[in-house]
């Protein structure tokens, strides 16, 4: 089992991407604190893992949400060796002037700031053992933006500079940094970006852009490839 003996917090364990992140570390050997906002669904996922798991309702979009999780997987599992960075909010696709502020800062803490949070956290636990992982869960929507979801691309692009250079500066304290760009899955944000005229455009979840000379790809501004 290849993470046999480490511990591990899963953001947005609850459900979806985190879930199965949470199942397969297990599987693996790894104990893992299932940090959800929704206590009940962390729960269930817990205790669907056993001993391996425990369950902690946070809002890691603060500090004291944070503080909380990384007290849990020192206390219950006596220290911390991973943290995936999974918990993230979107919203339903819409002209990027008409989104409100409120929806924009929510985005921006689950999105962003709680990866500040983390790393503020846990960076001096790893720092002092001169070992440690963090996985954070962008999409590709942070390398290819679609349109009417700007403000959600904007946060995973955030999220993709923010783990190189997190990866550069954690380094040479024996920290490895890395990012996932899913391009769509069965979860819960998935159903927000497919309610409105979303929904029609099936080609943004099912396959690829097309590029070529004569098809500029549809995330091109001006319908130009140079």
């Amino acid at each position: 089992m290849r993470l046999n003996g480490k511990a591990a917090i899963v953001t947005g364990g609850g459900s979806g991407f985190g879930e199965g992140i949470a199942r397969k570390f297990v599987a693996e050997g790894a104990r893992v604190v299932v940090a959800d906002r929704d206590g009940a669904a962390a729960r269930r996922v817990a205790e669907a893992l056993g001993k391996a798991a425990a369950a902690v309702t946070a809002d890691v979009s603060s500090e004291a949400g944070w503080a909380g999780v990384v007290a849990a997987a020192q206390e219950r599992f006596g220290g911390l060796d991973i943290l995936v960075n999974n918990a993230g909010v979107g919203h339903t696709p819409q002209p990027l002037e008409t989104l409100p502020e409120e929806m924009f800062d929510l985005i921006a803490g689950v999105n962003m700031k709680a990866i500040y949070y983390g790393a503020k956290l846990a960076v001096p636990i790893f720092k002092a053992k001169k070992s440690g992982v963090i996985l954070n869960i962008a999409s590709t929507g942070g390398v290819s933006p679609r349109p009417n979801l700007t403000w959600y691309n904007a946060s995973k692009g955030w999220a993709i500079t923010a783990t190189r250079a997190m990866a550069v500066e954690l380094a040479p304290f024996g920290i490895r940094v890395n990012a996932i760009n899913p391009v769509a899955g069965d979860t819960p944000l998935l159903k927000t970006f497919m309610r409105s005229s979303f929904r029609r455009s099936r080609s943004a979840v099912s396959r690829p852009p097309r590029t070529s000379p004569t098809r500029p790809p549809s995330c091109a501004p001006t319908k130009r490839v140079s």
